[in-house]
């Protein structure tokens, strides 16, 4: 997809299947239901997203054999009848000064156990305790970790042409100067690039200069860049509703020894964890197979993160490539392949990808160069 092609639009049958799945899905794990207040659960379900979340209650209540509704704000009722999805749920309205927990109870099994977003304003679940004291929750990411996980073809047309963009930033940032800059200069550089390349939203331009890429999540700097600087770099953000997340370490003018042998083993175990992406594979194989490489060359103790997250309408959600985690790989799973290693003091190294299962394997969504880039 080019930067000025437009996504296939989800539609209200989209939204609807969404809502069934999630609703099926709660009941096999033996909850009552799913109740989803305003955030990236919200838009992925509905295609809804408040201009503001405020106090007022809004609401999606889901439930195996019941049809969805949306409680909203009346005030707000004319934008959620905007939405796409709008036409696969039934919009409930509360007007202020009345309680928008008697609205919402009679929806809710009283004794039931609910899955309830995890960025729920706490005073809404407290006022649901208070009218249903026998109800019980649990957050979506522990009671249905998966929701979101496996991207239909629409999803993941929008999660590659989000990874194409990135790629073209970063073929654009490392033509430029670093040396004589400062970490922010470069980072606005990233910022400016993914917006002109399609991205509404810029999450993230880590730029990690020298000792700063030791920390995996250094936040761009006052440091001035300098000549012979290894550099980190991370960005990522929203496209058209869906993220990117790539990373890329280049080396301001020619790199020691030491710098390119580390580049070049964190290479290989990035190789290595790409390769380990299948179907059936649980999580951990993949974390397993890029820290055996690293570890194999006596740098496992500077391996101090996950090897991957996975990626959709937010760029860090479930599943994750970590130890003990053991979801197996399903095709249409969509996440980073990330190993890196941090030299306190000294340097950083980390390569990144973002990757789709596919009925046979795994296929990169970033295609720049993994090899080191010297930069001026």
């Amino acid at each position: 997809m080019s930067r000025t092609h437009q996504p296939v639009p989800f539609t209200a049958d989209d939204y609807r299947a969404r809502m069934a799945r999630a609703a099926d899905s709660a009941a096999a794990a033996g909850l009552a239901g799913v109740l989803v207040a305003p955030g990236p659960d919200l838009v992925y379900l509905t295609g809804y997203q408040p201009t503001a979340a405020t106090e007022r209650l809004t609401l999606l209540v889901l439930a195996a054999g019941q049809d969805p509704v949306l409680i909203v704000p009346t005030l707000e009722a004319p934008d959620a009848e905007k939405a796409v999805g709008a036409p696969a749920l039934t919009l409930r309205d509360w007007t202020d000064g009345k309680d928008p927990y008697a609205v919402t109870a009679p929806l809710l099994d009283a004794r039931g156990r609910f899955g309830i977003s995890d960025n729920a304003w706490a005073m809404h679940l407290l006022g649901l305790q208070q009218r249903l004291p026998d109800t019980s929750y649990a957050s979506l990411t522990e009671a249905l970790p998966m929701l979101r996980a496996v991207k239909d073809a629409h999803e993941l047309e929008r999660i590659a042409a989000a990874g194409a963009a990135a790629d073209a930033a970063y073929e654009e940032i490392v033509k430029v100067r670093f040396a004589g800059r400062k970490e922010t200069d470069i980072a606005a550089d990233l910022a400016r690039l993914l917006t002109e390349h399609g991205h509404s939203r810029v999450d993230f331009t880590v730029v990690g200069s020298g000792p700063n890429g030791a920390n995996p999540h250094h936040e761009a700097g006052g440091r001035t860049i300098e000549h012979g600087d290894m550099v980190v770099l991370d960005l990522g953000g929203l496209r058209h509703g869906y993220g990117s997340d790539t990373s890329r370490t280049v080396h301001v003018g020619e790199p020691t020894a030491e710098e390119q042998r580390v580049h070049d083993i964190v290479r290989e175990a990035q190789q290595a964890g790409c390769a380990a992406v299948r179907p059936g594979v649980a999580c951990q194989e993949i974390d397993r197979a890029a820290r055996a490489v690293i570890t194999e060359f006596g740098y496992g103790e500077r391996f101090i993160h996950r090897t991957g997250h996975g990626i959709g309408v937010t760029t860090h959600e479930p599943p994750y490539m970590i130890e003990g985690e053991e979801q197996p790989l399903v095709p249409g799973m969509c996440f980073s392949v990330e190993p890196g290693i941090y030299l306190p003091g000294r340097f950083g190294v980390r390569i990144e990808d973002i990757v789709t299962v596919t009925e046979d394997g795994g296929r990169r969504l970033n295609a720049t160069a993994r090899e080191l880039v010297v930069v001026e």
